[in-house]
């Protein structure tokens, strides 16, 4: 499938080649737009509109469907009644208008989390982007109310943190990006550190919980979707690359070879690699893996975590059923189910492109797999599903295609746009702190200066934002942090508009009756019925009647 590069009704352009989310397959820090999710980080929900009203009329162009993805899959709308309106509101038309569906979620079972707005970020790990523009991440998703992720690594690269037998002294770059969240934090959302083979050998656990107590959640790492290898990150610098070798990381090439010195002070070498381990190499099956699981789950217990969730990737059938079994026996809080298709820091290209199962094809077995415990009376995990996922649409799909065991999408370069996007344009604002924001542009680009010419103009959450916090508290919030809140609010305001049409004012009353195939070959993988044989039966009955 291809898909177009611009969308002329709501004036959206890729700079590179468009992936089925609708970004970039290269999404640019430096980029000067403009995406959807790019121009959303400032329009807001007026993008959820065809631009220029007054003076155009529009129409889909998205009537054919090819293939299985998540495009092949469309979203119903009834004609008459309604559900999930709160006690306080009756079912008139006065009281079902999209504003109120209610977007609020929660997961976990004894320990709930609860959220705002039904997505989360990816892991936010060792790449040098997350670092630079944490502070737009953690503060715009505090302030929204949703899930951040500190990804794998962090501890490990960070020069600064000291590790003596496995214990962690100091790690300044974790403690910054743990605070930073828990500084706007009100209750809903979570800030999440994840762990992978490297992090557990540091005690990263173990430091977490010692200097934030139960304020955090730990994440169990089986992988992502982008790579079926550990997470990388490419330095430049030949003694870090040295302090990572020593640190006990994969380098290559191996900076501690003569040769390989050479060739860098040469420039024939120009950058290094650093790779993470893979998990549960020492085990050979099924029940191995279990109880190497318990005993990490039990181990994290016993610490003081009440809340632990795992991360796991594109894998076959096999250790997707492993993962939602062990989680569920585990009763552990969320589950995330990343399939191919989704983005990364730095993933080798050809893997991305050629290993795992597709998004759609991976959750529509969560389901299955799901029902499997759930109809044999066990417990089920909360699940979140990732992979490609960028759009309001896209949230309803998932979670309609995993109901009723998916509570939250989680999404992750597209989180991030919103981020570089202010940064950007704060830079233009403040040309003394320009480097020290990580800020790429002296001016304003034509896309930006065309929706307005300051940040109270340019952000149309702005004032959401200081009317949230205060004036005064909103001198010390990033741009890129009110951008990820404007983005947000397009999303909310979409998948409410969604939720109207399907006649569900409550997320969890979202179900798989909510969605149907837009061709047969997706009917047959995902158990989803073709859209002509919804509702036909009854159908039938009213024109026999």
């Amino acid at each position: 499938m291809s898909w177009d590069r611009s969308n002329d009704a709501l004036g959206t352009i890729n700079r590179g080649d468009r992936a089925e989310s609708g970004l970039c397959t290269l999404c640019r820090a430096d980029c000067k737009g403009k995406c959807e999710t790019w121009l959303a980080s400032m329009l807001g929900r007026k993008l959820l509109y065809p631009r220029d009203f007054g003076d155009i009329t529009a129409g889909s162009a998205n009537t054919e469907h090819v293939g299985v993805s998540y495009n092949s899959v469309r979203i119903q709308g009834y004609n008459y009644g309604s559900g999930g309106l709160s006690d306080s509101l009756s079912n008139d038309a006065d009281n079902c208008v999209f504003p109120n569906a209610s977007v609020e979620t929660a997961f976990g079972g004894k320990s709930t989390t609860k959220v705002r707005v039904p997505i989360m970020t990816g892991a936010l790990g060792s790449t040098f982007i997350a670092a630079k523009y944490w502070n737009c991440f953690s503060i715009g998703a505090a302030l929204v109310g949703f899930p951040l992720v500190v990804g794998e690594n962090v501890v490990g690269i960070d020069k600064r943190s000291t590790i003596h037998g496995g214990k962690i002294m100091e790690a300044p770059e974790l403690d910054r990006r743990i605070q930073t969240y828990l500084r706007y934090y009100e209750g809903y959302g979570a800030i999440i550190v994840q762990i992978n083979v490297e992090d557990t050998r540091n005690g990263v656990a173990e430091y977490v919980m010692e200097k934030y107590g139960d304020q955090v959640i730990l994440e169990l790492k089986w992988g992502q979707g982008a790579k079926d290898i550990g997470g990388e990150i490419q330095v430049n610098d030949l003694d870090y690359a040295l302090f990572l070798k020593e640190r006990g990381y994969i380098v290559d090439p191996d900076p501690t070879k003569p040769e390989v010195q050479e060739s860098f002070e040469h420039h024939g070498i120009k950058s290094f690699a650093r790779h993470s381990r893979l998990g549960y190499t020492d085990l050979t099956s099924p029940d191995q893996v279990e109880e190497a699981f318990m005993e990490s789950v039990a181990h994290l217990r016993k610490l003081g975590f009440s809340r632990v969730t795992l991360k796991t990737g594109s894998y076959g059938m096999e250790a997707l059923a492993m993962a939602i079994k062990y989680s569920s026996k585990a009763e552990l809080e969320l589950l995330t189910i990343d399939g191919s298709g989704g983005g990364t820091g730095m993933s080798p290209w050809n893997m991305m492109e050629a290993w795992g199962v597709p998004s759609l094809l991976l959750h529509a077995k969560c389901h299955e797999y799901g029902k499997v415990l759930a109809d044999k009376g066990e417990n089920v995990v909360d699940m979140a599903f990732a992979g490609g996922l960028a759009r309001e649409d896209h949230i309803f799909k998932a979670m309609a295609l995993g109901a009723p065991f998916v509570k939250l999408v989680c999404m992750g370069r597209s989180l991030m746009i919103p981020g570089f996007l202010g940064t950007n344009i704060e830079g233009v604002f403040k040309p003394d702190e320009r480097q020290a924001l990580h800020a790429n542009w002296d001016k304003l680009p034509n896309a930006v200066a065309q929706v307005g010419r300051y940040p109270e103009e340019i952000f149309a959450g702005y004032y959401d934002v200081q009317n949230k916090i205060g004036k005064k508290e909103m001198k010390k919030i990033p741009l890129g942090a009110i951008a990820v809140w404007t983005l947000a609010d397009k999303l909310t305001a979409g998948l409410q508009q969604f939720m109207a049409g399907a006649r569900k004012f409550k997320l969890s009353d979202i179900s798989r009756d909510d969605i149907c195939s837009a061709n047969r070959e997706t009917e047959r993988e995902t158990g989803i019925p073709f859209i002509t044989d919804v509702l036909d039966d009854s159908a039938k009955k009213i024109l026999g009647s």
